[in-house]
């Protein structure tokens, strides 16, 4: 890149990737896998100019975030997804959250801006979970079978 932000031959500007457009895009290969893979077979598959200190680093990223779980002490480490995009994006939400003293007004600023689908989709999904469904307030964390 030169010193006008212009990267290669084609002048044209080098782009960066989005935050968690690469933690996407590597869940989105996991989630094609039929079993637990190593970093090497997801790296083989994301069409990137990756190095593979890379993808462990994302796949650890990934981890801490409960996305992906890894199977194994030695090598070679397996990894699989514990959620998809749509499950990463409610983690973050939920870790944003979890950061606010004031919930009420996070989640009320929240609402205030959906849109009027989005409101009803979220009402309906609330609906759904009902009283006493799994992670709704009041009810308590499941127990493991004695």
């Amino acid at each position: 890149m030169d010193a006008d932000g212009v990267g290669g031959e084609s002048g044209t500007p080098a782009r960066r990737r989005g935050q968690g457009e690469l933690e996407a895009r590597v869940l989105s290969v996991l989630g094609g896998a039929s079993e637990p893979v190593t970093a090497a077979w997801v790296l083989e598959r994301l069409d990137a100019d990756l190095s593979y200190s890379t993808v462990i680093t994302i796949l650890t990223r990934l981890h801490a975030k409960q996305a992906v779980s890894r199977t194994g002490r030695g090598r070679p480490v397996l990894w699989e997804p514990v959620a998809n995009e749509a499950g990463l994006a409610a983690l973050r939400m939920r870790r944003l959250l979890d950061k606010q003293s004031d919930r009420d007004a996070v989640l009320s600023s929240f609402v205030s801006v959906l849109s009027s689908h989005d409101e009803e989709l979220l009402r309906s999904l609330l609906a759904e979970s009902g009283p006493g469904a799994p992670g709704t307030p009041g009810t308590p964390p499941d127990r493991p079978e004695r």
